[in-house]
């Protein structure tokens, strides 16, 4: 399991710190995002296809401020983790070289991604499976699932679509010559216009051709098909940044704190704007087609000021002792991997219980979190022990 690294004395120690607190902030909210998906108005049962429910677990009690929360948290949360994990793609090429640093990611993201879709998924979905009328049986649905499909991947497809990246990297090295290095620009307002234009020119055509709804999958793998643009512009404006190495992410950091207010004012007013882009659309007769075009606009600008304002935040409050947040930057990937079992289970458990959709969401969340927090915990403390060891 990846950890938290700690920076050596000569390092801008603080500035990369507060971005890895800011990582395992962004889990929670993932964790957040998964535990109210169950309690949204859209939320329906396919009974045909449970993998094609909107959510493994679909309850009657739903209150629509979730939908308002899961609409902005997923309009630019998976984009920022793939921009923080581009960063700092150079230097781990430039000290690996190309081959060992693809064996690296093979080892620390391939294993955990097959592990993850084997075992961890298929006990996921099975709740999901019975609420659609499915027969009980693990073992058979295990066996079907990874036989005959579907096999839906969850949140591990982040990982896997993340180490297709990250080869796509390691091979441009190794055909082409060395990444440079870049003097720090310390511009953020240039680099949110560039932002916002690149990844409108990589988001735009996806989503009006294929729709925001539809998945590409090959077993395991899959990705959101009109965000395959985005995910990959995210990545690689990650990577560009990080070509200068951990002072230039620091120097870029320091101008975005410097501006910490108006970068979360900004992202206010985009989020706002996305929020309102469908009724808007409705309100003036748009055609669907023009809609979409709006509500993805929308979007594309609410999702670059949200990934530059909470590094802004975190890079601005998020220094000295915190624990909580290291602990939470220490677990995160492994409470990214283990957390939706205990979703899908606890909200399989509430589904007979009357209470609000609020109690259920905020239950759901706490022991979801919870419980990974601590397995992430023990099985990292496992695995370090495992290794000593081993010495």
């Amino acid at each position: 399991m990846p950890g938290t690294a700690r920076p050596s004395p000569a390092e801008p120690a603080g500035r990369l710190v507060a971005l890895d607190r800011m990582r395992g902030f962004v889990v929670g909210l993932v964790v957040l995002h998964h535990a109210v998906l169950a309690y949204c108005t859209f939320g329906h049962v396919d009974r045909v296809h449970y993998a094609l429910s909107t959510a493994p677990i679909v309850d009657s009690a739903r209150w629509i401020g979730f939908d308002r929360l899961v609409m902005l948290n997923d309009g630019f949360f998976m984009p920022l983790l793939f921009g923080l994990s581009g960063l700092f793609v150079r230097d781990g090429l430039a000290r690996h070289g190309a081959k060992a640093y693809l064996r690296g990611r093979l080892s620390r993201l391939g294993l955990p991604f097959c592990a993850a879709v084997l075992t961890l998924m298929p006990l996921a979905y099975y709740p999901s499976f019975l609420q659609a009328g499915g027969a009980p049986g693990f073992s058979d649905f295990w066996l079907a699932t990874v036989t005959t499909g579907p096999w839906p991947s969850g949140p591990p497809w982040f990982i896997g679509v993340l180490l297709l990246f990250d080869a796509g990297a390691a091979l441009m090295v190794a055909r082409g010559p060395a990444l440079p290095r870049a003097a720090d620009t310390g511009r953020p307002g240039r680099s949110f216009a560039g932002l916002v234009a690149v990844t409108a020119a990589a988001f735009l055509p996806f989503l009006l051709a294929v729709g925001p709804v539809r998945w590409f999958a090959i077993g395991p793998l899959a990705v959101q098909g009109s965000r395959i643009g985005l995910y990959a512009a995210y990545f690689a404006a990650g990577a560009w940044l990080g070509r200068g190495g951990p002072a230039a992410v620091a120097g870029f950091g320091r101008a975005l704190a410097r501006r910490c207010g108006a970068w979360a004012a900004l992202a206010v007013a985009t989020a706002a704007a996305f929020a309102a882009a469908p009724q808007l659309g409705r309100a003036l007769h748009l055609p669907g087609f023009a809609t979409l075009a709006l509500v993805g606009a929308a979007q594309v600008a609410f999702c670059a000021a949200a990934c530059l304002a909470l590094p802004a935040v975190f890079l601005r409050v998020a220094g000295g002792r915190r624990p909580v947040l290291d602990s939470l930057a220490a677990n995160g990937f492994a409470i990214y991997l283990l957390h939706y079992p205990v979703v899908t289970w606890v909200q399989a458990g509430l589904l007979g219980l009357t209470a609000g959709p609020v109690a259920k969401g905020c239950a759901a969340f706490a022991v979801a979190l919870a419980g990974s927090w601590v397995a992430a915990a023990a099985l990292r403390r496992l695995l370090l022990v495992g290794q000593k060891l081993r010495k």
